[in-house]
């Protein structure tokens, strides 16, 4: 049986490395038709692959009146929904590896909320101090934007202020994203106790899919049934969501949602190396304190974790 570590962390590199391509497709489409095409892609693919596993867990809801547990995974939908929409309209606006560490700010939240060792306020003030470097130092994508949109003098100003509202903007998407993460982590692992394979997360995953539905039309048109299009859209769903999910979701069968809370720290570097790789983002070295305060702060916690509290 593979670790539950090896699932987490295979899980972190997929998900990355599909970000990098959907942030190489928002000249193309933009973010919500590419969260469209990563859900509507997955759901298929997940519903394919399961699709007698899902029709005999329907019959049993039906059958048994489950309505608590059908409540539980469209519940479990709503949040996927709304976290791959938040978090493409974040990185579509700030880099990779900054928009997935404000996002991680929600895995760390579920780590420290359910322990009660006074050290773990030590690790919430250093991801405070992450955050607050962040702030504080701006973003490579601020002044690309100012760059773009301005030229000299009143124009410049008026470029530099556009970039700074584009920025706040990406910020707070992320922090959108940071609470659904955390409210993604107690529902998968919820939906994983309630439903047997993965039939629990092919409901979710076709819920997250019906939601973004009418925004992807809207933003994408007609550019999303190009042949190139479909084509990425479809590995963007298997990087994203059908790998990732997939493998967290056993995770979480096998381990508390502290403990994957924690193993999560690598997000954030990940989103950076692959950010700078494949989008050309390259961050400040205050930027990457930033990263790093956030990262420390879960080593600590897990150092925590894997003791017995004293006394």
């Amino acid at each position: 049986m593979v670790p539950p570590s090896v699932l987490v962390c295979t899980g972190i590199v997929s998900v990355q490395l599909g970000a990098g391509l959907a942030g190489r497709m928002f000249s193309q489409v933009a973010p919500a038709g590419v969260t469209g095409l990563r859900l509507w892609s997955s759901a298929i693919l997940m519903a394919a692959f399961g699709a007698s596993g899902l029709i005999r867990t329907v019959r049993e809801i039906a059958a048994d009146r489950a309505w608590r547990d059908a409540v539980v995974a469209v519940a479990f939908g709503l949040t996927l929904g709304v976290m791959n929409y938040s978090i493409y309209q974040s990185f579509a606006r700030i880099p990779l590896g900054i928009a997935v560490t404000i996002e991680f700010l929600g895995p760390l939240a579920v780590a420290v909320a359910s322990s009660r060792r006074p050290l773990d306020l030590l690790w919430v003030s250093l991801a405070a101090v992450g955050v607050l470097l962040l702030a504080r130092g701006g973003t490579p994508l601020a002044h690309i934007a100012a760059g773009q949109h301005a030229g000299a003098g009143q124009h410049a100003a008026a470029g530099q202020h556009a970039a700074a509202g584009t920025v706040t903007t990406g910020v707070l998407f992320g922090l959108v994203a940071a609470a659904s993460w955390a409210a993604y982590i107690l529902l998968s692992r919820s939906t994983g106790r309630r439903f047997s394979g993965s039939s629990g997360l092919v409901i979710a995953m076709a819920v997250a899919a019906v939601i973004v539905t009418p925004a992807a039309v809207a933003a994408g048109g007609r550019v999303l049934l190009r042949p190139g299009v479909l084509s990425s859209g479809v590995a963007i769903g298997l990087l994203s969501s059908v790998i990732p999910y997939r493998l967290e979701f056993e995770a979480l069968r096998r381990i508390p949602a502290r403990v994957f809370g924690i193993w999560m720290s690598l997000e954030p570097a990940v989103a950076a190396l692959v950010g700078l790789v494949l989008l050309g983002e390259a961050l400040a070295v205050r930027e990457w304190a930033a990263i790093g305060c956030v990262i420390l702060a879960c080593a600590g916690a897990a150092r925590g974790s894997l003791r017995p509290a004293a006394g």
